[in-house]
């Protein structure tokens, strides 16, 4: 069995050296470190994750709450591309990443207890946060590593990276504005969800500078899937006085709303113009190509890494929160004239 020792003979290092070597250590330079990690990979070293585990009181493993329930977060691409940001700086630091979903608020409290108490990791990412978050009270009276992926009210202290997301749905909604539309509606995400609240607050911020009225019928609430989308034009289109413009909380929803008016026998934008928000890589796909808010998701996921790294080795967090820059893609599905249009 290669052991720590015969790696350290093999190099003429200090077994100590090494171990530095395995951690990332800071102080050991380039040329040695290539020397010890091409000698391990030769004789196919692995180190014990465990014991080094139980010296150093670390996991070198990240937890992740994922939204629930599961099924839904992948069918929507914004999480893969959010994971993608994480996972990049997580290896790039070795450290492994551990993922788990419930059903239930009860069950995902104790997901996380069982986390911490525990310590099966380091620190825990939160993929999102609902009005009022028991899960974050729990971290928080633990003082365990932790940083949220979004915003939370209840708790303004807690580490946080998010995009502005009432300016985010501002400027989608201003853009329409900006096109001649008079009659906009809203196709949002869950009521409890934080994201949902700040963008509808946005929408309804920018009708309001514009002295435009903002009917009820016209605002529709959902989940972040496909099939969300698609009741929502269902029932604006059976409206008598229907929007002649939507925004979308999200991409995915998107398709829905293109899929449904493309049955309904409408065309975008010509009867409809729609924006949406996340600029997944399949926008510029679809037919016609949907306008969206980029807010850097992948972005999102790298620096909340970055930020939990800081808070796991003791930095002080000099920003709370960290906002994401954002900016409107123009695409097809929102340029057009309305007066063109035979729903004005």
């Amino acid at each position: 069995m290669i052991t720590i020792k015969d790696i350290a003979k093999l190099a003429g290092v200090s077994p100590s050296t090494v171990s530095r070597v395995i951690s990332n250590h800071p102080r050991i330079s380039t040329e040695t470190s290539l020397k010890v990690k091409k000698i391990m990979k030769e004789l196919n070293y692995h180190p014990n994750i465990m014991a080094k585990s139980l010296v150093s009181k670390t996991t070198q493993t990240l937890g992740i709450m994922l939204p629930r329930p599961a099924e839904e977060l992948f069918q929507n691409y914004f999480f893969g591309e959010l994971l993608r940001g994480i996972i990049t700086l997580a290896t790039r630091n070795n450290y492994e990443l551990l993922l788990t979903t419930e059903t239930s608020s009860d069950d995902e409290l104790h997901a996380i207890s069982r986390l911490v108490h525990g310590r099966r990791v380091d620190g825990i990412l939160l993929l999102g946060s609902k009005r009022d978050d028991p899960i974050i009270s729990f971290l928080e009276e633990e003082e365990f590593p932790f940083v949220l992926i979004g915003r939370s009210e209840a708790h303004p202290n807690a580490p946080m990276v998010d995009n502005d997301n009432v300016q985010t749905a501002y400027d989608a909604t201003q853009h329409l504005i900006a096109q001649g539309h008079t009659r906009i509606g809203f196709v949002s995400g869950p009521p409890e969800i934080t994201l949902s609240h700040d963008r509808m607050r946005g929408y309804q911020k920018a009708l309001a500078e514009a002295e435009l009225h903002a009917n009820r019928d016209w605002i529709v609430e959902g989940e972040f899937l496909q099939e969300s989308g698609f009741r929502a034009m269902s029932l604006f289109m059976s409206l008598p006085d229907r929007p002649t413009a939507i925004v979308v909380i999200d991409d995915n929803v998107a398709f829905g709303v293109l899929r449904a008016l493309a049955e309904l026998g409408y065309q975008v934008p010509e009867d409809i113009s729609v924006v949406s928000f996340n600029n997944i890589a399949l926008s510029e796909l679809a037919s016609p190509p949907l306008s969206s808010i980029d807010i850097g998701t992948y972005q999102l996921g790298y620096t909340a890494v970055q930020v939990l790294l800081k808070i796991i080795s003791g930095e002080p967090q000099t920003h709370n929160p960290v906002i994401i820059p954002h900016r409107l893609i123009v695409r097809e599905s929102s340029l057009y004239s309305k007066t063109k249009s035979s729903l004005s």
